[in-house]
């Protein structure tokens, strides 16, 4: 618990998690800036998805090319589309820059494809979302990461976390400082995992009829072609 030093554990309902298949989960934040706070508040995220059970990979963005101005056999893209592929839930973080999400942050989301060979590599995937302020708070951001966490295919939480003021709310060693703000990121955090373990067995949920139907004509046309 020494690395989680606001975390009162004894208020913590989390039931315990099948050790053998840690929820997995990527996070991904929206700057590049040596010292970034949607960078620094995915940190925290992580090390409390880990005490809850989760195994955590996050997703540095230096390097990423612009979406189309590099092939995607380009290693950070290769590695941004392993990670997603890899992923059962996501964190999804970004600055709010001119009342939006930040160009660092929608450019990984738009290396990413609906679909990647057969497989979808978000369908159905838990998705929570954050933002840091470097004003007032506001839910610009998080309001467009959950839309396009809808566009995504995936289940987004109903909690988030929005922090204003983000430069006041870290210490000199870039820890997050005990606050309601803190205590929200572990709100959402222990519910990204709750959802995720529930959901993450339910391929059925997002199992579609119009997929369904394409699948089946697509196969009718290869049997129709090679009775020709």
């Amino acid at each position: 618990m020494s690395t989680l030093p606001n975390l009162d554990a004894s208020l913590i309902t989390s039931g315990p998690l099948d050790s053998s298949r840690p929820p997995r989960i990527l996070l991904l934040y929206g700057s590049t800036r040596e010292r970034s706070f949607s960078r620094l508040l995915v940190e925290e995220a992580a090390r409390l998805l880990q005490h809850f059970g989760a195994q955590t990979r996050i997703f540095d963005p230096s390097g990423l090319p612009l979406p189309d101005d590099a092939p995607r056999e380009h290693p950070k893209v290769q590695e941004l589309l392993e990670l997603m592929q890899w992923s059962e839930g996501q964190v999804w973080c970004s600055p709010e820059r001119h009342g939006s999400m930040s160009a660092v942050f929608k450019a990984q989301i738009d290396w990413v494809p609906l679909s990647l060979g057969a497989v979808r590599p978000t369908q159905g995937k838990t998705l929570a979302v954050m933002q840091v302020c470097g004003g007032s708070q506001s839910f610009n951001t998080v309001n467009q990461l959950r839309v396009l966490g809808r566009w995504m295919r995936m289940f987004t939480i109903p909690n988030q976390s929005s922090v204003p003021k983000a430069f006041m709310e870290f210490d000199d060693q870039d820890r997050m400082k005990p606050s309601a703000l803190y205590d929200r990121v572990v709100d959402v955090m222990e519910e990204l995992v709750k959802f995720t373990v529930l959901l993450r067995d339910r391929p059925d949920l997002v199992d579609r009829y119009s997929e369904r139907r394409e699948s089946a004509e697509e196969l009718s046309q290869r049997v129709n072609q090679r009775s020709i």
